[in-house]
């Protein structure tokens, strides 16, 4: 858990060793030593009860309980939802109110209640403007949650936090990464009070949303004396029991998105497949025990598509959403050469710009969209989530997004 104090004194120690210009240094080391022995020894980073149910979950097949095809079925009788139904990713605008209110619970200056109560406000607005545009499957809003790793990570056994340990993301966002210091447990279920309160407020499915193992590993800082995959597997063990909590509380749809597992594949070419089998693995291991009806969804980010759709595939998510709006014509030539058979939301529109795309631009993505996929299949979404947005610029974008797929479900009838 050194950092850059630290390190200058670590530099300082070896120079010493290497110069012998002083046998204290010797001391140090030897006390350096016993701290770090009583580290590794931690209770945090010996989690033996862990180590063993993750053993055995790796000695069973991970396999959902039916096939796509079936679970299709029984889904679509469950949830009764539209052909080409809409959604979002996930989050909606975090407006300077929302930071506000976050900065004075957290410095004490409000009460839980009075901040529960605040964001049970805000989730209410938005279910009803959802309801007012007519998007078939809501999502909550994620008003409580800062950063879509910090938050799980704070709420997790096994993480630790820096105070101003701010790493740019993009542009002018930065995000604060948790460091993993020991093994992974659940504490407590982490979304689904929020998530439950919304499913209240309205009679179309709202999605848990959850944010999957391997993007939670790749964006935090990783202990190094276990493999990384050892990892994966205890933040995939500790979600599935998220999992299982958002279902036994009447979570009829939870989406565990993966935004960075391109992002963690090794720059060797022997080691990626490897990679890529035991982020599958973890993804599964989160997801797997859920019954047929209910639906698994994951979110990707830009990646190069084509060459990962069979690892995609053998996720065995019910659909997938996948951020394409820049490079939209170029994904729709990988579905030209390869088949995908679930669910699939092409982002019809680029939530990076203000700009509030036209309904023409975004029923010629579905259009084109439609020439490789089947209707039965494809979800009208926008490209990720919508947290740095505007409020205004959303609801306008999203009641385009809304009025396209009209036209399309008008387009598909005619033609039926």
């Amino acid at each position: 858990m050194a950092y850059a104090d630290e390190k200058i004194v670590e530099i300082v120690q070896l120079t010493l060793a290497i110069t012998n210009v002083d046998i204290g240094y010797l001391t140090q080391i030897e006390q350096d030593k016993a701290v770090f022995a009583t580290f590794n020894n931690l209770a945090q980073r010996n989690q033996q009860q862990v180590y063993a149910t993750i053993e055995q979950l790796k000695e069973t097949g991970l396999e959902r309980s039916v096939p796509f095809a079936q679970r299709y079925n029984e889904q679509q009788q469950k949830l009764e939802l539209p052909i080409l139904p809409t959604t979002t990713i996930g989050s909606f605008p975090q407006s300077l109110e929302v930071r506000q209110a976050r900065q004075l619970w957290r410095r004490g200056e409000w009460s839980e209640d009075r901040y529960n109560t605040f964001i049970e406000a805000e989730i209410d607005r938005w279910i009803a403007y959802q309801e007012e545009l007519g998007l078939d499957v809501f999502v909550h809003g994620e008003f409580e949650r800062t950063d879509m790793v910090e938050f799980f990570g704070e709420k997790l056994g096994g993480f630790v936090f820096t105070k101003n340990g701010w790493v740019q993301s993009y542009g002018s966002r930065c995000v604060k990464p948790p460091v993993i210091y020991g093994d992974v447990t659940f504490i407590e279920p982490m979304t689904v009070k929020e998530t439950v309160y919304a499913q209240a407020q309205t009679d179309k499915p709202v999605k848990g949303m959850l944010t999957g193992p391997i993007t939670i590993m790749n964006w935090s800082f990783v202990r190094q004396d276990i493999a990384r995959e050892e990892v994966a597997y205890q933040l995939a063990y500790a979600l599935r029991q998220e999992v299982e909590a958002l279902e036994a509380a009447g979570i009829p749809i939870i989406q565990v998105d993966e935004p960075a597992v391109r992002e963690g594949l090794p720059l060797k070419a022997n080691e990626q497949q490897a990679y890529l089998d035991w982020s599958i693995r973890a993804f599964r291991m989160t997801t797997c025990t859920v019954q047929a009806t209910t639906q698994i969804h994951t979110h990707m980010c830009y990646c190069d598509f084509h060459d990962m759709i069979a690892s995609i595939e053998s996720m065995d998510a019910d659909v997938i959403s996948i951020e394409t709006s820049r490079s939209h014509g170029e994904l729709i030539g990988s579905f030209e050469q390869n088949t995908y058979p679930q669910g699939i939301g092409l982002g019809v529109y680029d939530i990076h710009s203000p700009r509030v795309p036209a309904v023409a631009e975004m029923t010629s993505m579905i259009d084109r969209a439609l020439q490789v996929l089947s209707p039965n299949i494809f979800w009208i979404n926008p490209d990720c989530g919508l947290k740095t947005r505007k409020e205004a610029e959303t609801i306008d974008a999203l009641r385009n997004m809304v009025t396209a797929t009209l036209e399309a479900r008008a387009k598909l009838q005619v033609q039926v």
